[in-house]
């Protein structure tokens, strides 16, 4: 009975879902395709619940009750092959129906990717080097869920950030949370990693972040989750007080001792950077006007706030996603890159400096 509950209630999911879905034309060859937010959200919630941790409607009615995915014992049982069978075939003995008749093996390799990622406690052993790097680094103070660890919420003032929270999701951007994982944040615990992890590796941690805690654009389309604790369509909320300007530590070095020549930086700047940031590190390179998402702007008052060595050095080195930023540690040393960051920092973002750009 119990597991007719459940399938049934999948069933009505689906039927919403394609009831809901715009008429197709003669001449569409495939629907859209889902994310895998929304394939959860179709398939999966209605037992396993908008968070992943069992607690939906269904779960007083089925034995066992559904899956929690949230807990230590879902993270040392479940492996990702585990898993993957588990939504082709289905558990005997549970309400878990095989869904390999309605998802396709892509889309169930990516619903599963979703729970693990979302949901489930990062551990060191992960595939993913992001929750690898967050399991080892982070979730001591962060949480294992990014909404505090209950020892560091409790014992360190300020408090850390809640990443799951909607303010974290307003006011960080991608940029600002490298900054601060290379350069550290005065004034809290939150210390440099500038010299402790490669720049691909903050990259790494920050998407996964991002992606997995934050769920940056990951619910988009979705309607009528409260996942995050606030459902999509609620009234918006007072405004708050503006959040204070980050600022990084513009006295931290470069990692790995590295010390850079301004020299050699301008002379590599002007030949490969200008054409795009501009010879006056303003964005207006010839280059500029073509190009979306824009160049940083290194004399903007963000840039100056967060861009100190460690920062510059990581951009630098790892390239900026989705963007003509390349990442040259692929064809620089560690010297030439320390060289080009020097000249960037001296030049433009340290106010002192920037007279050396002002004579070009």
């Amino acid at each position: 009975m119990t597991r007719r509950v459940c399938e049934l209630a999948a069933a009505l999911l689906v039927l919403a879902a394609a009831w809901a879905a715009p008429e197709a034309h003669a001449g569409d060859r495939t629907a859209a395709p889902q994310t895998p937010a929304a394939l959860y959200h179709n398939y999966c919630s209605v037992c396993h619940g908008d968070a992943g941790d069992g607690k939906s409607r269904a779960q007083n009615s089925l034995k066992p009750p559904p899956r929690d995915f949230t807990t230590s014992q879902s993270a040392q049982e479940l492996t990702r092959e585990r898993m993957i069978a588990a939504v082709k075939g289905g558990v005997p003995g549970t309400a878990m129906t095989a869904w390999k008749t309605q998802l396709d093996d892509k889309q169930i390799v990516e619903v599963v990717d979703y729970v693990r990622n979302t949901f489930m406690r990062p551990s060191v052993t992960d595939a993913s080097r992001g929750r690898q790097v967050y399991a080892r680094v982070c979730s001591v103070c962060h949480g294992d869920r990014g909404a505090g660890s209950m020892w560091a919420s409790a014992n360190l003032r300020p408090a850390p950030r809640d990443f799951s929270s909607p303010q974290a999701l307003a006011e960080l951007t991608r940029d600002r949370m490298i900054a601060a994982v290379a350069a550290g944040k005065p004034n809290t615990a939150m210390q440099a990693y500038g010299q402790k992890l490669s720049p691909k590796d903050i990259e790494e941690v920050v998407d996964y972040i991002r992606t997995s805690i934050m769920r940056v654009d990951g619910l988009a389309g979705i309607s009528g989750t409260h996942a995050r604790g606030v459902p999509v369509n609620a009234p918006a909320a007072a405004p708050s007080a503006p959040a204070q300007a980050f600022k990084a530590d513009m006295k931290l070095p470069f990692p790995n001792n590295l010390k850079g020549d301004i020299a050699a930086g301008r002379k590599f700047y002007d030949a490969n950077c200008a054409t795009c940031h501009g010879a006056k590190g303003d964005g207006q390179g010839p280059r500029a006007y073509f190009i979306n998402p824009k160049p940083r702007v290194f004399t903007s008052e963000e840039s100056r706030g967060i861009l100190n060595r460690p920062a510059i050095y990581a951009g630098v080195s790892a390239g900026k996603r989705g963007s003509e930023m390349p990442a040259w540690d692929k064809v620089l040393t560690a010297q030439e890159m320390a060289d080009v960051s020097e000249y960037v920092f001296r030049s433009f973002i340290q106010t002192a400096g920037s007279d050396v750009a002002k004579k070009k």
